[in-house]
């Protein structure tokens, strides 16, 4: 299955079933992370059977029942640690929902997750994994060109790419981002401000490069 075709199916789904993940689904994700973390420095970490992080009152006040899995997104204090999150944290989010596991960013409306972080660390975020009671459903999306800036003609692989960055979840649906090409240069920035924005521009961009099959420019 393509990734943009994954994108589509995936959408931000807070309640979930007492179904339990398939340890060899626990094996594709953790085998994942791994992965993903030596390529990164991140410090992701993935808990099973774990109800304690949900099971609070701000987890009641998000809406969130039967969550018993999740990422925990932990890495070194730097600047790019956010964008650093959501791009690969988004990977992650990706291939389980290929998996036919459900899925939500969460980054408030949780308790206290059982992730090991260094003094030199920090956790930005965390993802809720599972069963969905249902799909969730599509969010709305700002129209394209309030997104993106092009110099000349639109390339095919751009429009591509956008579509895929339509798709990407961000904080409260608040799509805070631009991404520009002018020919040569393919760049993307947070646009305006807004909470977990960082975070939401790395998701962005690893949706983009993934539909695209182009790379952004540092």
């Amino acid at each position: 299955m393509e990734w943009i075709e994954v994108m589509k199916q995936r959408h931000s789904v807070r309640q979930y079933t007492d179904q339990k993940i398939p340890m060899e689904i626990q094996e594709k994700l953790k085998a994942e992370v791994e992965r993903l973390n030596t390529e990164s420095g991140l410090h992701m970490q993935l808990f099973f059977d774990e109800p304690v992080c949900f099971d609070s009152r701000m987890a009641h006040y998000g809406k969130f029942t039967d969550v018993k899995n999740y990422l925990s997104i932990v890495g070194k204090k730097e600047p790019k640690l956010e964008e650093k999150t959501g791009y690969y944290g988004e990977k992650v989010v990706l291939l389980a929902q290929s998996l036919g596991i459900n899925s939500c960013w969460v980054g408030m409306t949780h308790g206290k997750s059982d992730a090991i972080i260094n003094k030199d660390e920090k956790q930005v975020i965390v993802v809720s994994l599972g069963y969905g009671e249902n799909q969730g459903v599509a969010h709305k999306s700002k129209p394209m060109d309030k997104l993106c800036s092009v110099t000349g003609d639109v390339p095919t692989w751009f429009h591509t790419g956008m579509e895929a960055a339509m798709l990407s979840p961000t904080a409260v649906n608040q799509q805070k981002f631009l991404i520009s090409y002018d020919g040569k240069k393919l760049s993307a920035k947070v646009n305006g401000r807004g909470f977990f924005s960082k975070v939401d521009l790395g998701i962005v961009k690893c949706d983009f490069e993934l539909a695209s099959g182009h790379t952004f420019d540092e």
